[in-house]
């Protein structure tokens, strides 16, 4: 049986360039670099890093990261200094910033969890929602 989620592997065309945003934008600890790639972390999430050649995906996938309530409003701002892109405005409950990392992978910094998310669904449900 799972027992959660291991690590997720992003490629990045610049390591260098990856590992910085990473690090001095989300706040991600560095732990190793390698010709090839990187291992860097926040609490409950491992992130590798490794070069590659990167194919663009026009879906909705992405990577959506937790933050406290009062991190929000300056982490927005903070991203916007740095010139990233936004990919969709947010329609769903919880604030929510979709954005782009520098080899456009598609994330997220969203204030809400699962619990949240069910409890407006309770209240607005999706057409078609079926309760599993």
């Amino acid at each position: 049986m799972l027992t959660g989620l291991n690590h997720i592997t992003l490629t990045v065309s610049e390591l260098e360039k990856s590992i910085a945003f990473y690090q001095k934008v989300l706040g991600f600890k560095g732990h190793v670099k390698w010709e090839k790639g990187a291992y860097l972390s926040i609490p409950g999430i491992w992130l590798c890093l490794s070069i590659g050649k990167r194919e663009n995906a026009n879906d909705y996938t992405h990577l959506a990261f937790s933050l406290n309530d009062s991190d929000y409003n300056s982490l927005v701002i903070k991203l916007k200094k740095h010139g990233v892109h936004q990919w969709q405005e947010n329609t769903s409950e919880g604030d929510s910033f979709y954005f782009l990392d520098p080899d456009e992978h598609k994330l997220e910094i969203h204030l809400g969890s699962l619990e949240t998310r069910l409890a407006e669904l309770e209240t607005s449900p999706y057409k078609g929602l079926v309760w599993l």
